[in-house]
């Protein structure tokens, strides 16, 4: 088996690894408060010695309803803390207005020094992340239903949550879930138009246009900004189909106006994550100390497009893309095609970006990538030969009169 297939098959099992939902019910004596069930998968990046790594980590049928659990009181919400192995935690707080409640804020919180689940982590201890854009909500004393994939980002880390077979309920008035439920969107059937006559022939799709560049940035706990980029992105993934069970190459451009960005610089290593609804880009570059030079080194990629059977996440560790001096920044103007793994490539349009050293909130001298160099040395040498094609046709000329006026000497 191909040493690249290997770390996106691992991946996709990672992700089929959760195959039933969860049950949680939260109790305050004798009354239940909350009661879920839910399938879970986290994607965590995180450092090691010489860059970083990306786990899929699925929430185990073994999790229990943790100790910090509670059905609140008074200026206090109901929570659902869900803990398994290893010292990892899930985190639900809810609240409520008159007609709906829904998960305020949801976190992660992860035990770095579990060996098993982040091998060669070069950091220790309990990181806790966190988001308060759930997009979990329903009506009061109804049961919230989100079966499809729900792709969540927490903010400001590297951590992605994807939920699916949801069924929940907070500030319960009884202990079973009730039967009437607020859908999510993902859940709703699509809705067509019939068309006014059947088609003869099903044209094949135009291919997508090139991608709006985006301006994204990371800026460190001082406040100063850490990592520039502007650029166009475009995806292309293989995978089988859920609905036909059809191999396909998916191309999807990301939209920056739906993106959100965020990542981690250090003094070697800097990270920019991209994130729209249901995509999640993580590029990592590193920083040579002693060449003073730096490189795309890693780059993950986790989707959950409508056709897919299941989430994939797909990475790669030993990449050496967008080479770049410390202090200058890497410019591809030219379209660019970043093989990553056998079944997922990045194209990038319009390209700029600068990991390391970054001055006044602006690129530094731009380094053009060798496509260009080459794109702008073809109209010089079209040039020169012009050139010298007319020297030539002129040089000629002039010999040629000259011969002519040899031919009429003075007798």
């Amino acid at each position: 088996m191909s040493c690249k297939l290997r770390p996106a098959i691992a991946a996709l099992l990672g992700w089929l690894a959760v195959a039933h939902a969860v049950s949680f019910e939260v109790k305050d004596g004798n009354s239940t408060c909350i009661k879920a069930e839910l399938s879970a998968n986290f994607t965590i990046t995180y450092p090691v010695t010489n860059g970083t790594k990306t786990v899929t980590v699925p929430l185990p049928a073994s999790a229990v309803v943790g100790s910090g659990s509670s059905c609140g009181d008074s200026g206090v919400s109901p929570q659902l803390l869900a803990s398994f192995e290893g010292g990892h935690s899930l985190g639900l707080f809810f609240s409520r207005d008159n007609s709906q409640y829904k998960v305020a804020t949801l976190s992660m919180r992860y035990n770095l020094s579990d060996n098993v689940t982040f091998p060669e982590s070069s950091v220790k201890g309990i990181i806790t992340s966190s988001t308060n854009t759930s997009g979990i909500s329903a009506q009061l004393n109804t049961t919230y239903r989100c079966l499809s994939f729900n792709f969540i980002h927490l903010e400001d880390s590297n951590v992605n949550i994807t939920f699916s077979d949801v069924r929940m309920e907070a500030y319960m008035p009884n202990a079973n879930l009730s039967t009437k439920e607020s859908v999510c969107t993902a859940d709703l059937p699509a809705t067509t138009v019939a068309p006014t006559q059947s088609p003869t022939t099903t044209p094949a799709p135009a291919p997508p246009s090139n991608p709006e560049r985006g301006s994204y940035n990371v800026t460190n706990i001082n406040g100063t900004v850490c990592l520039l980029a502007k650029m166009g992105l475009q995806l292309n993934v293989t995978y089988i189909t859920k609905t036909q069970n059809k191999t396909v190459q998916g191309i999807v451009n990301l939209q920056p106006n739906r993106t959100t960005f965020s990542g981690s610089c250090e003094d070697t290593t800097a990270t920019l994550i991209l994130t729209d609804e249901l995509t999640n880009l993580t590029f990592t570059f590193t920083l040579n100390s002693t060449s003073k030079m730096y490189h795309l080194s890693a780059l993950s990629m986790s989707a959950a497009w409508p056709d897919m059977p299941a989430p994939v996440t797909l990475s790669n560790s030993s990449l050496n893309y967008l080479q770049g001096s410390l202090g200058r920044s890497y410019m591809c103007r030219s379209e660019q095609i970043l093989p990553v793994v056998d079944s997922f490539s990045l194209n990038t349009f319009r390209l700029q970006v600068q990991p390391f050293g970054v001055n006044g909130n602006q690129f530094g001298t731009a380094e053009e990538c060798q496509m260009d160099q080459d794109n702008m040395l073809i109209p010089i040498i079209v040039g020169a030969a012009l050139a010298g094609l007319v020297l030539i046709v002129l040089v000629a000329y002039l010999i040629g009169r000259k011969r002519s006026h040899a031919g009429y000497q003075t007798i």
